[in-house]
Order: structure tokens, then C-alpha cells, then sequence
């Protein structure tokens, strides 16, 4: 006798294939929302910056890797606030252009600098102050006016504009400038007389000048100016970003981990300093 084989109707058969498929779909939809969460979650957390020669604040050490009294507090805050850094180690200029395009989060930098108002949102924190000096040979007299500066050669550091006072000074006629590219250069230049003073921050100098050979530099201090984060307006989360690294500066502070919160007065400016400038 030939054994007949059960008969199903299609529909049973239908409704299977599709409850599997809506199975395997709520697996697919969950799985790609669980990788994109992750990577979502992995990319928000790490934060390009941008640092420059500037020693002792920032620099590169000997190790290719990046260093300086900044450097070290921004690692501080940027775990308090749960986050990763990938530091990028650039000239003045591409640190402005990288920036302005969001290649980069933000910089350690210097505050009120011209050519970003437009770029940057500053934090409000800010860790240390900065000087701006005037440097000369123990045979020149020492800066103490603007004025003194027409009809001499000023030494400046390529790529630096120094708050917008670079600008200022190669508008003046009587004002010749020249360039040194990094700032030991600079000093030697102003030993060799190239150039009756320099104009350069005090950190960096100061970590360069050797004794007994830079015995004869002398310092008249310019202007003071403080250093901040300075987060891209080209990243949609520069504002987050910033108040993250503000709370948890002041966290760090309250736990005596970092410098405490400094209170930004009036800063000193040499008399006939350009009063446009910030």
C-alpha cells in the first residue's frame, strides 16, 4: 500500500518563512545598532589635538612624544572628563588651518588670537598665563615703550602672530622685521646682532637660554596673555567638548590635581602697545 504524504496548505508554511524573516531582521537591525552605537560611542570619545613647539608648555620630547606642563594637565582633564587623546604635533600655521577645516578638536593655545575669533570657541578655564617679551644685549637700553621699537630691527618667530601684534608691526614703515624659525635661532640671531630685539614668549626663551654663553640677553616684559583650549567651531561638539573640559578642570582643582582656577583680571601691557589689539 502506498503511504500517502501529509498535505499542508501554504499559508502555514508562509507564516513561518515569515516570522523567520522578521526574526532575522530584528537580529540584523539590533546587531548594526549595537556596532554603530559602539563606534559611535568609540569616536565621540577621542579628541584630536593640536600642539605646537612651545617649551615648556608644549612641546615634542625626545621620544617623538608630546610633553609640557599643558600637555600634562590636559591629560588630567580629559580623563576626569572621559575621554581619549590623539595628539598632532604641528607648525603654527597648520594648526590655524587644521582648525578653521576640523581636522582637529582644538589646540592648546593661547586666547584672544585675531586670526581664530571666528574659528574657535575658547574655554573659559584657563590653566596658566603666558609673557610676551622683549629681548636685547646687555649693550641696548631695555624696552619700555612701544616707540622705542621705530627705526630698529625686530627678531620674530616665523609662523608666530603674537596676538595680532605681528600685523601691527610690519604695517609700521620704520619698523624692519625679520624671522628666526624656531627660538633658539632667535637668540642667536640677537647675539649676532641681526636684529636689535626680540620679540618672544618667556617660557620658551628662559627653557633655551644656556649660562655662561646667553649671559649678555637681557628681558623687558611686553604683555602677559593666557593660555586656553581652543575647540573648533568646525566640530558639531566644540560647545560639549568645551563645558566637559571646564567641569572637569574645576573638579581637578577642587582635588588640588591641577593649578587652582585662575581669576583673569587686567593683564600687563607695555605702555604704547596698540590698544586695538586683544
Amino acid at each position: 500500500m502506498r503511504r500517502c504524504r501529509p498535505q499542508y496548505s501554504g499559508r502555514p508554511r508562509s507564516a513561518l518563512a515569515l516570522a523567520g524573516f522578521f526574526i532575522l531582521l530584528i537580529f540584523v537591525l539590533g546587531s548594526s545598532g549595537l556596532y554603530a552605537a559602539e563606534q559611535g560611542e568609540g569616536s565621540n570619545a577621542v579628541v584630536r589635538i593640536a600642539y605646537v613647539e612651545f617649551p615648556p608648555i608644549t612641546y615634542r620630547n625626545a621620544n617623538g612624544e608630546p610633553a609640557g606642563e599643558f600637555v600634562d594637565i590636559t591629560r588630567k582633564v580629559a580623563e576626569e572628563a572621559g575621554y581619549d587623546l590623539e595628539f598632532i604635533y604641528l607648525p603654527v600655521a597648520r594648526t590655524y588651518l587644521y582648525l578653521k577645516n576640523g581636522t582637529v578638536d582644538l589646540w592648546l593655545g593661547l586666547s584672544a588670537t585675531p586670526v581664530l575669533m571666528e574659528d574657535v570657541l575658547e574655554s573659559w578655564i584657563s590653566p596658566l598665563p603666558v609673557e610676551l617679551s622683549a629681548w636685547y644685549r646687555e649693550d641696548a637700553p631695555p624696552l619700555n615703550h612701544i616707540d622705542q621699537l621705530h627705526g630698529k630691527i625686530v627678531i620674530l618667530i616665523g609662523g608666530y602672530t603674537y596676538g595680532g601684534f605681528r600685523g601691527w608691526l610690519e604695517d609700521q614703515s620704520d619698523i624692519r622685521i625679520t624671522e628666526a624659525p624656531n627660538h633658539r635661532s632667535a637668540v642667536d640671531m640677537l647675539k649676532r646682532r641681526r636684529g636689535d630685539y626680540l620679540l618672544d614668549y618667556r617660557q620658551p626663551v628662559r627653557e633655551v637660554l644656556t649660562r655662561p654663553a646667553d649671559a649678555v640677553i637681557r628681558e623687558s616684559e611686553v604683555r602677559s596673555r593666557n593660555a586656553a583650549w581652543m575647540f573648533s567651531l568646525a566640530s558639531p561638539r566644540a560647545s560639549i567638548l568645551r563645558d566637559a573640559f571646564d567641569e572637569a578642570y574645576m573638579r581637578l582643582a577642587e582635588r588640588g590635581e591641577v593649578p587652582p582656577v585662575r581669576r583673569l583680571g587686567n593683564t600687563f601691557i607695555i605702555p604704547g602697545f596698540p590698544e586695538e589689539l586683544p
